[in-house]
Order: C-alpha cells, then sequence, then structure tokens
C-alpha cells in the first residue's frame, strides 16, 4: 500500500500536523510518501525525512510562498498520477478541508472527513468518523481504483519523532502554477494568541461568566497554563468575543490534551467539537449541566470564585 501524507508550512515553519499524519501513515504499515510545497521546501523537505516522512516528494516555487488550494491541488493530481498511492492523508484544518475537497473532486476520488481513527484493510483503509452532530460513528472505506481522500483531526496521533527516508526534488508543468486565484499575504487573525486546533490545552467560557467584562478571568487561566483560549457560541453570537475563539460544531473542533469548561452549559453543538479531548475539566454552578456528562473531572460552583483560585494556584505551582 503507497500512503501519501501532505505536508503543511505556515511562514516557512511547517505544522505539527505534518508529523502528525506521518505517524498515521507509520500505524498503517505500507510505503510512506509526504508532499510539501513551499517557495523553497528544501530545508522542511530534510527535517521531514528526519521524522519518518518516507520518500519526501517537495516543490519549489515562490507561488507556493502561501497557501493557494487550486495550485495545490493540481500539483498533488500530478504527483498522484506519476506515484500512484492508494490513500492521501491530510489534516482536518481550515487549510485541510479547503485541500481535500477540492482534490477529491478534480481525481474523482472518494473522501471521508475529520476522522479519528485508521485502520489497514489490505491495499486501502478503514476510516472511523463522527457524523450526525457524534451521535453516529461510522466506519467508511472507499469504492473503486482512485486513491482515498482522508482528513485526520488535529491532535488524535502523537508526532512521529523519528524515522528515515531521502528528499526527491519534483519538477511539475508550468501550468499547475496557474490560478485565477492570487495570494497576496496572510495575516494572523488574533496576533500573540495559540492556534485553537493544534493547541494541547484549551481553557473556554461561556455565558456562565456573565458578561464580557468577566472573560479576562478565563484569558488570565489560560495563559497560566500556556493555554489557547476558547469560547462558546452563546458568548460569540452575544459579541463579547470573536468568532475565531469558538469550538464547537459551527466553530472549530478540537481535540486537546486538557479541555477546561468555565461556565458551559453543554449543548449538543458545543460538545461536538471538543467531546473527543483527552480530558475535560468543567466548572459550572449548575451540578445537572450537561457537560458533566462527559467531563473527566467536575466543579460545581461559582465560576467568578473558582477560577481566581485556580489561577492563583496555578501561577503559584508553574512558576
Amino acid at each position: 500500500m503507497k500512503l501519501f501524507t501532505i505536508a503543511t508550512q505556515k511562514d516557512g515553519k511547517l505544522t505539527g500536523s505534518s508529523f502528525e499524519l506521518i505517524e498515521a501513515a507509520k500505524s498503517l504499515g505500507g510505503e510512506i510518501f509526504t508532499v510539501i510545497l513551499a517557495e523553497n521546501a528544501s530545508e522542511l523537505a530534510s527535517e521531514l525525512v528526519s521524522r519518518g516522512g518516507g520518500k519526501v516528494l517537495a516543490v519549489s516555487n515562490p507561488a507556493l510562498k502561501f497557501f493557494n488550494d487550486d495550485i495545490y491541488a493540481k500539483i498533488i493530481k500530478e504527483l498522484v498520477g506519476k506515484h500512484t498511492p492508494d490513500v492521501i492523508l491530510g489534516s482536518a484544518s481550515f487549510y485541510g478541508k479547503a485541500l481535500f475537497s477540492r482534490l477529491a473532486g478534480i481525481l474523482d476520488a472518494p473522501m471521508a472527513s475529520d476522522v479519528t481513527n485508521l485502520e489497514a484493510d489490505g491495499d486501502s483503509v478503514v476510516a472511523t468518523r463522527p457524523s450526525y452532530g457524534g451521535s453516529v460513528i461510522a466506519k467508511v472505506g472507499k469504492n473503486g481504483s482512485n486513491p482515498f481522500c482522508v482528513t485526520i483531526r488535529n491532535k488524535i496521533y502523537n508526532e512521529s519523532k523519528d524515522g528515515a527516508g531521502e528528499v526527491i526534488e519534483e519538477s511539475v508543468d508550468a501550468s499547475c502554477f496557474d490560478s485565477n486565484m492570487t495570494v497576496s499575504e496572510m495575516k494572523v487573525e488574533s496576533a500573540g494568541t495559540l492556534n485553537l486546533t493544534e493547541a494541547d490545552i484549551i481553557v473556554s467560557a461561556g455565558r456562565g461568566m456573565k458578561s464580557a467584562d468577566n472573560l479576562p478571568l478565563v484569558k488570565d487561566l489560560a495563559q497560566s497554563l500556556g493555554a489557547a483560549f476558547g469560547a462558546s457560541r452563546a458568548i460569540v453570537d452575544a459579541g463579547w468575543t470573536e468568532y475565531a475563539n469558538q469550538v464547537g460544531q459551527t466553530g472549530k473542533t478540537v481535540n486537546p490534551k486538557l479541555y477546561i469548561a468555565v461556565g458551559i452549559s453543554g449543548a449538543i453543538q458545543h460538545l461536538v467539537g471538543m467531546q473527543t479531548s483527552k480530558n475535560i475539566v468543567a466548572i459550572n454552578k449548575d451540578k445537572d449541566a450537561p457537560i458533566f456528562n462527559v467531563a473527566n473531572f467536575g466543579i460545581v460552583g461559582d465560576a467568578m470564585e473558582i477560577v481566581p483560585a485556580l489561577t492563583k494556584k496555578f501561577k503559584a505551582e508553574l512558576s
């Protein structure tokens, strides 16, 4: 079985999900190819080789300075035709979702998105993914001979730490770089904050914080833990914080090692986005709040008193 993983880079640095995809490919066995597209892909390719990327297919071009799913899909299509993978793995991130829907379309290939587990099945894989708001866990495979396109939820697999391989500098047809879409620059949505989908610890706030004026209490707790700040849809809709912080079905799907929900009742649309977290701590004054049904640990009480106390303790212990 041949496996493609599609590495991603931001500002010339590889994302953690690139190495998670390699680990996922290792779990399946078979021959691993890693694709890296960048303005100058050589150094990134060498790093991928050292982390187990197998045969790293590197394409360098000034047009690849910024992510462009149109150009990426054309290049990957050409590489697929040359190397004939059985499975193509990508990250279920903003970039991965944009790329893989387009890629599956131009390859006329089956696709499974937001996958939480992979199992080998001969020359293909069976992918496990939640659907219908997490109420159904489906196992899906591919039909036909075209490669199976799969996006994997971040933080499901550990990052690959080592391995061997080789860098293969690839050239593709010049037409691959023609696009009606031009990316001139990229801006960070919230400067100085951690990316929710890549964070190991997330502290999220909900309506139980009573007003936007009290959100700094939750942000201070997040800062004391080196965590990302998240939010429920309710407080985003209320204008308390930016949409970029929203966790849930209509926001970001996260899978951190630790998720702390402060004043969040646990509506199904929020649970869908965070219930696969390794450890969940809920803080809520309502002992019957649905969030406690998925929590590993629960604190029943007033968040206005509990959160500052936790922040003080963490600062003392972790400083």
